[in-house]
């Protein structure tokens, strides 16, 4: 080795041992930078629904917690395997998150092949939950839980409930409680929950099990008998739960929906998103809001809400078969 290259190597050695450190402060600050351009919101959902409102209502307060902008984009189709899947495949730079249904991890992947599994995503948090009210049409002459099971017993096979289509909530609800209660019902999908609110309203369904139904209960148009899920509606306070009516059914666990983030979405940015969010949903007015749209904000952490998606997704495994839904 030549003098001059020994007396390179010694001047660039020090230079080398800082690079490093002259590293360090750039990762720093593109975490610290975040966000700095808009956030893609995917609601795989069609434009106008509860779960659309929902979502819009989460990208605004989380844009405002963050100073930041939010683009709410609706990636309908698929009982929401298109807007899941287009996440799952995003960039993981922190700028595309889904406002994502639980049935889309728990649900669908017992019903048919899918390209994305909750491996596929970082978990923000759970945010609400879903509330079901079971109505019966006016001309049924029943007033209570146990008045409508003695009914449908005295009739097997004569009453029918319609939901927004097979393993809908409104289904599953339906097809569990008659299992658990040992009921004979017909069931008949419609395209959507307003389809199916509507039919019994025209009597062309005896029940429904279905948060769309909610406005019409309070318009005295259908006569509600329990709630299904652990709380009261805010809005029906008069409507006992069905386990204050004495019935339990087999249910899920986890929030209905909850904010995701295609895996790899850098950890610092997972954290700020979380954090904001948990705040979101402690604000009253967003409270009162996601009551609107029927659901009840209910914060679930990252790790949380991911336990209990994987434990509905078994459950679910065997839930649907023992209701007649197998898988395609």
């Amino acid at each position: 080795m030549t003098d001059e290259v020994v007396q390179r190597s010694r001047l660039l050695a020090p230079l080398a041992l800082l690079l490093p450190a002259l590293a360090l402060p750039s990762i720093s600050w593109a975490d610290d930078a975040w966000p700095s351009r808009p956030i893609r919101m995917v609601v795989p959902f069609p434009p106008g629904g509860s779960s659309d409102l929902l979502g819009r209502l989460v990208a605004d307060r989380l844009g405002r917690a963050l100073n930041a902008s939010f683009v709410v984009d609706n990636k309908a189709g698929g009982t929401t395997q298109i807007g899941t899947d287009l996440v799952a495949n995003a960039p993981a730079d922190g700028y595309t998150l889904l406002l994502g249904a639980a049935s889309s991890f728990t649900v669908l992947p017992n019903l048919r092949k899918l390209n994305y599994s909750l491996d596929s995503f970082e978990t923000i948090g759970g945010v609400a939950d879903y509330v079901a009210v079971m109505a019966v049409r006016k001309s049924l002459q029943v007033n209570t839980v146990r008045e409508f099971v003695d009914h449908a017993k005295k009739n097997p096979g004569k009453l029918s409930f319609g939901s927004a289509g097979e393993a809908s909530a409104g289904h599953v609800y339906g097809a569990t409680f008659a299992r658990d209660t040992g009921i004979e019902v017909l069931h008949v999908p419609f395209r959507g929950s307003a389809d199916a609110a509507n039919a019994l309203l025209a009597g062309e369904v005896d029940f429904v099990i279905d948060g769309a139904i909610t406005p019409m209960v309070k318009a005295d148009r259908a006569r509600p008998l329990a709630t299904f899920y652990r709380a009261r509606h805010p809005e029906l306070p008069q409507v006992p739960t069905l386990a204050e009516e004495g019935f339990t059914i087999e249910t899920s666990k986890g929030s209905g929906w909850g904010v995701l983030a295609p895996k790899g979405t850098p950890k610092p940015v997972v954290a700020k998103l979380s954090q904001a969010l948990h705040g979101v949903l402690a604000q009253k007015e967003v409270q009162d809001a996601l009551v609107r749209a029927n659901s009840i904000a209910a914060w679930q952490a990252p790790e949380a809400f991911r336990t209990a998606l994987a434990a509905d997704e078994r459950m679910y495994s065997k839930l649907l078969p023992a209701i007649g839904v197998n898988k395609n």
